[in-house]
């Protein structure tokens, strides 16, 4: 054998024995089987480039589990000026996966990615066409986020964080799964064609979108609604994706519910807790859907003593001063048609924020009321107890309360019980077999633990001129805060606190139960923010027990039953639920989207819509 030819074919067996593929790098799990090694001669055509690295695609798997994309991180000016897109390269350095927060256990899985490399242009002008997603078997699933999700409530089962992704590693199964699906593309460059947004950007003006491909819990207005699967699971909607920072700078454009935008070439990259495509450069609007909400159809009558409207509107932490309180009244004027009555959650005091001991809210009311009545000549009065200073969560020095305002015309008070203070706990006895309360209005078991840094509900008795009477419950449930991301490491994912706000829901329905153990038959209305969708079931099994839930009861359709946008998600937070003897009776309800279709989310008057509903009471 010629003595060169051999020395070629030892130098060739050494550069295939040291080679290391981008497919072997990642995998068939979300971790890399090479995390922590030293990897050299990793070969791909660069494909994008950013501040902090940038991505090479390599030689395809025929496995659609396997990425053949790689980011490769560096900050090294000297390297990133040398290399463009087109570049065949290739890299040495170590495989690592990196998390993006500094707790992964309880928010982000990791992403694969090669430190401190060492990089070789080898040619340049190549071109690497990117995969479709929608397309062939690149398809993602409409249900499930991870086959760790496990329970009765999909990704919603309680317990959560009962596994956590990085230590099971399972194998990617991107036909089921969505993540499992993003994952087999971390890296790639791909394309979203005819791209749709399904809510408003965050705070870093990224945007979460679905594609031309098939989707589940489409609503009217382009959204995804949380909806139970043809297995009775909670959809995840996986099929959404979020836009990042754009790679060369540009600004992505301003977004709604249902914007219509052009194609979308990116990378995709796991970061913050999610799954993100990071586009090569910002995508144009295309069309905008109109801003303008029709009016409820459901209107008052003073002169029927049997039906009561109501309305329902958590308004965002309201002030005397809010700038929005002429948008607010005008909304219940126009939009909820001003109903019979309305609860109201997130009443500040009388001067906002400012922590100095202040906990009235009668301006507050009063200030709202006068708006109301100038627009539309119907003057409100309140029902209200002011909390303890500091002590029912919310923004500080806000002392946020829920609140009513009543038409007296039509309904009042019943009389004969004194109203309660913030520490009182309201009950309830017979009287010759009729339900009566102790206070009117009250708060429901203030002191238990269960309301700890948390609003109380508040329970009143109502009776219409007519001598009709409703016992009704305003709710404001703890909140989100401390939840992890849907797609992060915790599987189910954290809801923060599910546990404080399933006992704070079983407080209610004893108190209900307490009303109907002496009149099965009593009309009975308990509505407000609740902050857990209906398909969380296990928070609400209590209630849902001995009540309907409105939207449920008069057949909603479940894509429309939505209230607040967040992440990809279009949910019901705000909720009704009415007594067997109401559900029984002509009943209705609206979700009238005044907030959450509006072009632009500096538009809104809250980040909830309000809703409206009708009851029989006789």
């Amino acid at each position: 054998m010629n003595k060169l030819f051999s020395l070629v074919l030892w130098y060739s067996a050494i550069s295939l024995t040291h080679a290391t593929l981008i497919t072997d790098i990642q995998g068939t799990t979300f971790l890399s089987p090479l995390a922590g090694q030293t990897v050299s001669d990793v070969t791909g055509v660069v494909t994008a480039k950013g501040d902090e690295g940038f991505y090479i695609s390599g030689t395809p798997s025929s496995d659609v589990r396997v990425s053949n994309g790689l980011f490769i991180f560096t900050e090294s000016t000297s390297i990133l000026d040398k290399v463009a897109v087109g570049d065949m390269v290739s890299v040495s350095g170590v495989v690592t996966e990196f998390a993006s927060t500094s707790d992964p256990e309880e928010s982000d899985i990791k992403g694969t990615e090669i430190d401190d490399p060492t990089v070789v242009v080898q040619s340049s002008g190549h071109t690497v066409a990117p995969i479709v997603i929608g397309t062939g078997n690149r398809i993602p699933p409409t249900q499930a986020l991870s086959a760790l999700d496990v329970g009765p409530q999909g990704w919603l089962s309680v317990p959560n964080n009962v596994s956590q992704v990085d230590k099971v590693n399972p194998t990617l199964v991107p036909a089921d799964y969505g993540m499992d699906f993003w994952s087999s593309l971390e890296g790639q460059l791909v394309t979203v064609t005819s791209p749709v947004s399904v809510a408003f950007p965050d705070s870093f003006a990224e945007f979460w979108v679905v594609g031309d491909w098939p989707v589940t819990g489409l609503n009217s207005r382009g959204g995804l609604s949380i909806t139970l699967g043809p297995d009775g699971i909670p959809d995840a909607n996986p099929e959404a994706v979020i836009i990042g920072d754009p790679l060369d700078g540009t600004t992505n454009p301003v977004v709604s519910l249902g914007v219509t935008l052009s194609d979308i070439t990116g990378v995709v990259q796991y970061q913050f807790g999610f799954y993100y495509i990071l586009p090569l450069t910002a995508p144009k609007v295309l069309t905008t859907p109109p801003d303008t909400v029709p009016p409820t159809n459901i209107t008052a009558d003073i002169t029927d003593i049997c039906i009561v409207t109501f309305g329902d509107y958590n308004v965002d932490n309201f002030s005397p001063t809010d700038p929005q309180l002429p948008v607010v009244a005008n909304q219940i004027v126009t939009h909820l048609l001003t109903p019979d009555i309305i609860f109201l959650q997130e009443i500040q005091d009388n001067d906002g924020p400012t922590d100095d001991g202040v906990v009235s809210s009668n301006v507050t009311l009063s200030n709202l009321i006068s708006a109301i009545a100038s627009l539309s000549g119907v003057t409100y009065d309140f029902v209200v107890i002011d909390p303890v200073n500091d002590e029912d969560g919310g923004e500080t020095g806000g002392n946020i309360r829920q609140a009513y305002l009543y038409r007296s015309e039509k309904i009042n008070l019943v009389p004969g019980s004194p109203a309660g203070t913030a520490t009182e706990a309201i009950s309830v006895s017979s009287s010759s077999g009729v339900p009566k309360l102790s206070l009117n209005p009250g708060r429901i078991d203030p002191s238990n633990a269960a309301w700890v840094d948390s609003r109380k509900p508040l329970a009143a008795e109502w009776q219409t001129n007519g001598g009709a009477t409703l016992f009704t419950v305003n709710l404001h449930l703890e909140s989100k805060d401390g939840s992890s991301s849907t797609q992060g490491n915790a599987r189910p994912p954290v809801n923060s606190p599910v546990a404080k706000r399933t006992s704070q829901v079983e407080l209610v329905a004893d108190f209900v139960q307490s009303i109907l153990d002496i009149d099965s038959d009593a009309n009975i209305l308990v509505a407000g923010d609740c902050n857990e969708y209906l398909e969380t079931a296990t928070v609400f099994a209590s209630l849902t027990d001995i009540m309907f839930e409105l939207d449920v009861l008069t057949d909603v359709p479940p894509v429309e039953r939505y209230t607040y946008v967040f992440d990809q998600n279009s949910e019901q937070l705000d909720h009704a639920f009415v007594s067997t003897a109401l559900s029984n009776r002509e009943t209705a309800i609206q979700h009238i989207h005044v907030n959450n279709w509006m072009a632009n989310i500096n538009d809104r008057a809250s980040d909830h819509d309000p809703t409206v509903g009708k009851i029989r009471l006789c």
